[in-house]
């Protein structure tokens, strides 16, 4: 499970790429890179990349080392983690276009408990979702005034950040699983309030049979639109 924040870095754009246990995993490969010898620079990462999946597996180190330098001709850089980040987001780019494979992010994915399958969740099934929830949460007395939700927006994520939306359907799915009297019910939820929830909602639902394996709190904290998708997608089925 992550933490009250989990592992954050400075670009939005690059954090909403990795979930937590990605994030932590390859933070994890990064400390152990740079602990080798003292740092980490451009010029490392071809050989050192080798031990991750993907990269390691799809391109040899001679391919890594070219395509590096063709990005980035200063090879003494030294690397910091969200560099680190960039390089192995292209690096993955490149080696799935060699071996044919969508990029990861391309569309909603879910990852299963123990395999990288990658479920795709199409558009139509995210309004389905929002259908059944603007039916049976339409008289729950704090989330009527969130609803109905409109499914051609983004309004279900940002609603499920706080938590109490899926600590609810778990509810419907199967009743009495939480006592809500435990969910933290305020307009305004502080992050440790928020963090309650969703460590509820996850026990909840893996109470219920859901796989929750490489989901963490806040993951449903920054509302990652896969992942999200993904446990309701189970909850209703």
């Amino acid at each position: 499970m992550s933490g009250h924040w989990g592992i954050l870095v400075s670009d939005p754009c690059l954090q909403n790429q990795f979930t937590q246990v990605e994030l932590r995993s390859l933070k994890n490969h990064f400390m152990s890179m740079r602990r080798e010898s003292g740092k980490l620079v451009i010029a490392d990462l071809a050989s050192k990349m080798s031990r991750l999946k993907v990269v390691g597996e799809n391109l040899s180190e001679e391919e890594r080392a070219s395509y590096v330098h063709d990005l980035y001709q200063n090879t003494d850089e030294e690397v910091d983690f969200e560099l680190f980040l960039k390089v192995y987001l292209k690096l993955q780019t490149f080696a799935n276009s060699r071996t044919g494979c969508s990029p990861k992010n391309s569309s909603a994915f879910l990852k299963a408990a123990t395999t990288t399958l990658l479920h795709t969740i199409s558009e139509s099934e995210k309004s389905s979702y929002v259908t059944h929830i603007n039916h049976y949460l339409s008289q729950d007395e704090f989330l009527n005034k969130y609803l109905p939700i409109d499914p051609s927006t983004n309004e279900l994520f940002e609603i499920a950040k706080d938590g109490v939306l899926l600590c609810k359907l778990i509810n419907v799915a199967v009743p009495g699983t939480i006592d809500e009297r435990a969910i933290n019910t305020k307009r305004l939820l502080n992050p440790w309030e928020r963090n309650e929830n969703h460590t509820l909602c996850l026990n909840s639902a893996k109470a219920i049979g859901c796989t929750v394996v490489n989901i963490g709190t806040q993951d449903f904290i920054e509302g990652r639109r896969h992942l999200v998708l993904g446990l309701i997608s189970q909850i209703i089925k």
